[in-house]
């Protein structure tokens, strides 16, 4: 078994994992760096979800390293896309103007951002990236992890990656259960967190939908797949709260719960320019074909797209049937949401109703070539919700909720090692609930929320914060994720050159002033102006 080491190991190149990286690389520390898929960047990549962000991403909000990340994205496409003069001269440009961010892109160019950002430190050999290598056990002193072993995802030798710090950056804390450490999953109980939209008892198996995105165009021909397998269960399935079969236009409105009914328009022709991309004031998702539209057409030369790019990642894919964490069947269930993918694929080809009264649009056209993956969808799931885990500080809703909240804001930590702001956002669950969806106040993340309560050089780097089910819908988006990598790289950095460890420079006032120092001088934004939730 081959053996490397490094100042810290971090397990999973999401995107909390690239921004823990960089953390560590900017503070001079060496970095083993590993990811299960071909690219790097999560939830922005190779699970193909645009940005969600809050209204305020343009002017703040964000990490300084998470907007040179989006300001790199702009940067690419004025650098090598064809775009007319129009779109060149947008500050904020949107190349997909979809409706759902002010920066819908398609997947591979932030992958080519990413690469970017991490190029120096690869060429000076501080960083060494393991691809595509997931965890399969650790070594475990006591309260330290000595070492993760990690397995080639086409076989090979295992690798076996020793640091001083280990950070779980994976979609779903693939390391606590390795590990030994303390973790939750699924749904609290009210009894616990006291939360008002807690069930009275616990529901450890009730965990949000997984989606398995792709992307498609609308161009001439007939572009119909082959019917999958299990087309004819999911044309029949419906959830009973759903007010239809799954696979139609209507579904539950997430904020009301009545139901509604979307269209679906390719190719509307609409004025990039125009598309209102905020949240606060419109989800979106009237017409699905611009809700997380990619790539606008009218945003290029005439000629350079045929078709504008649309990213499904739509009500209709959200897997109910059963959760993909801490169950023998995992890979089952994960297959299965595959499928499900492909059959509403296969019902908009054929079966869809059209504003025009007839049914199908065999001119949609899978875009494999987007995604990068062999079956034409997104190379990975987009895991919603985590293992999270017992930290020394847990987010509860009334912590964030405006309804509890009311005008005060949310919860003030003194520990505050950034920001980050959005809905608690949860879809349809595995345990059969409908949406909860709870206005937020713009919050922090208190660095005891990145603390196990026992562990001492394990560090939480994703969605595996010590949240609740309830407000990991809020804390589980891209820059969020992002700040969370970002404040425990530069813990783990900080720990190493002052000789400490987390819990101790949460207890010392002047051990946490430095590092909260560090953190605003490296661009971290650690209170929020006065601004009101949505």
């Amino acid at each position: 078994m081959v053996e490397i080491s490094a100042d810290a190991v971090v397990v999973g190149g999401g995107l909390g994992g690239v921004a823990a990286a960089l953390a560590l690389l900017r503070a001079g520390r060496s970095v083993i760096l590993t990811e299960e898929y071909d690219w790097l960047g999560g939830q922005l990549t190779s699970q193909a979800v645009p940005p969600d962000e809050h209204t305020w991403v343009e002017r703040f909000g964000v990490t300084a390293s998470y907007r040179a990340l989006r300001e790199g994205i702009r940067r690419y496409y004025r650098d090598h896309y064809p775009l007319t003069e129009r779109a060149r001269a947008w500050q904020e440009l949107n190349p997909g103007a979809g409706h759902v961010s002010r920066l819908c892109h398609e997947p591979r160019v932030a992958v080519s951002v990413i690469e970017a950002m991490l190029a120096p430190y690869r060429g000076s050999g501080r960083l060494r990236v393991l691809q595509p290598y997931r965890p399969v056990a650790a070594q475990v002193d006591g309260d330290r992890v000595s070492a993760v072993r990690l397995a080639h995802r086409d076989g090979g030798e295992d690798v076996t990656a020793l640091g001083a710090y280990v950070l779980d950056a994976t979609e779903t804390g693939e390391l606590l259960p390795l590990t030994g450490a303390e973790y939750v999953t699924g749904f609290e109980s009210q009894a616990e967190t006291g939360e008002p939209s807690a069930p009275a008892e616990a529901q450890p198996l009730n965990m949000q939908a997984v989606s398995v995105c792709f992307a498609l165009d609308h161009v001439d021909g007939d572009h119909t797949i082959d019917k999958p397998d299990s087309y004819d269960f999911w044309r029949a399935y419906q959830p009973p709260f759903w007010g239809d079969k799954l696979l139609s236009w209507r579904c539950p409105s997430p904020r009301t719960l009545e139901i509604v009914e979307r269209s679906f328009t390719p190719n509307p022709g609409d004025d990039p320019r125009l598309v209102e991309a905020d949240q606060r004031v419109n989800p979106g998702d009237a017409n699905l074909w611009t809700f997380r539209r990619i790539a606008a057409r009218d945003n290029f030369v005439p000629g350079a797209y045929g078709s504008d790019i649309t990213l499904v990642n739509w009500p209709m894919i959200d897997y109910l049937e059963g959760p993909v964490i801490d169950v023998p069947d995992a890979d089952r269930h994960l297959a299965a949401a595959r499928e499900l993918s492909k059959s509403v694929l296969y019902w908009l080809q054929t079966e869809a109703p059209r504003t025009d009264g007839g049914t199908g649009h065999p001119g949609l056209r899978l875009r494999g070539d987007v995604t990068g993956s062999a079956d034409g969808l997104a190379q990975a799931p987009y895991i919603r919700e985590s293992r999270r885990i017992r930290a020394l500080t847990t987010v509860t809703e009334q912590d964030v909720s405006v309804a509890v909240r009311g005008d005060k804001g949310a919860a003030s930590y003194a520990d505050s090692v950034g920001i980050g702001m959005y809905r608690i956002d949860l879809h349809p669950s595995t345990g059969g609930d409908n949406y909860i969806d709870v206005a937020s106040s713009p919050f922090q993340i208190p660095l005891g929320a990145l603390i196990p309560q026992r562990m001492a050089n394990l560090l939480p780097a994703s969605k595996n914060i010590g949240t609740t089910h309830i407000t990991n819908g809020a804390y589980r988006l891209h820059p969020v994720e992002w700040n969370v990598g970002e404040a425990a790289g530069a813990l783990a950095a900080f720990c190493l050159d002052h000789a400490t460890t987390p819990h101790a420079v949460r207890e010392s006032e002047r051990l946490l002033a430095d590092y909260q120092h560090r953190l605003t001088r490296d661009g971290v934004e650690l209170r929020w102006p006065d601004v009101t939730g949505y």
